[in-house]
């Protein structure tokens, strides 16, 4: 898949995102047996299926198996300090765990949301090597771990967030930052501690994400990058057929 094919998928991937969350809060508000307030933003799910479906077609291009890319419950994997854990997409082929991902997404209650999305990043991603360092994915290598957010770009997720230090100073880069300074700096620090081999990082308003526009505040963290990565590490890992070399063809003309 070609660059411009890349961008063209994203912009439609962020356009459905926007699309099935109104649908979600229409919804909503059509029923009352409902959790109340817009918790339909953060447990819908179905919102970031095109991004799944872009990272499953771009392996796919590779010359992965279809069947290899799992999603939901068939991308559930045992874990270390708990039974199982489900992925939001794994790459199984041979019998080999090759990658995990998660796709997650905030559009609103951005500090309690992105609190949560933190514990359960680092908790989930060091409770997977774990369970790999144990055996429990025998035989397959070490897994390729990716990591995707995308934040609604809003005005309480841009303002700086005040912070309470009644006991010890915070680290200095939480100071003065927005939720999307705090998001991008979650991708980043998993990156670099390497809890993950990649993340993106994404942010698009409702009135243009419907328009398929989006932002990449960070170009370590832009989709590209984690795609490019992801595809590297499971064609490293794949048996590609070699053409079969017709002898009569390369038989050399004697001077």
């Amino acid at each position: 898949m070609g660059t411009d094919d890349v961008e063209k998928e994203i912009r439609n991937a962020t356009k459905y995102y926007w699309a099935t969350l109104s649908d979600q809060e229409e919804t909503q508000l059509e029923s009352e047996a409902t959790a109340g307030g817009r918790r339909s933003q953060v447990v819908g799910g179905s919102q970031m299926d095109g991004f799944a479906e872009l990272i499953e077609n771009t392996l796919v291009d590779e010359g992965v198996p279809r069947k290899a890319v799992l999603h939901d419950h068939d991308a559930t994997l045992p874990g270390f300090y708990r039974a199982t854990k489900r992925w939001d997409l794994a790459v199984v082929l041979d019998d080999e765990l090759l990658a995990v991902m998660e796709l997650k997404s905030i559009a609103s209650s951005f500090g309690n949301n992105l609190n949560n999305r933190i514990e359960e990043a680092v908790g989930n991603n060091t409770d997977l090597y774990e369970a790999y360092e144990k055996g429990l994915f025998e035989p397959s290598p070490t897994p390729w771990v990716g990591y995707m957010i995308l934040m609604a770009d809003k005005e309480k997720s841009r303002g700086s967030v005040r912070i309470r230090e009644p006991n010890f100073d915070v680290d200095e880069a939480f100071k003065d930052a927005s939720y999307i300074d705090r998001a991008e700096l979650l991708c980043l620090r998993m990156v670099r501690q390497r809890l993950v081999d990649a993340a993106a990082f994404l942010t698009s308003n409702v009135e243009t994400g419907l328009d398929s526009e989006y932002d990449e505040p960070n170009e370590e963290l832009t989709f590209r990058r984690y795609l490019s990565s992801l595809v590297a590490h499971v064609k490293s890992h794949v048996d590609y057929e070699q053409p079969e070399i017709d002898d009569n063809n390369n038989d050399s003309e004697e001077s």
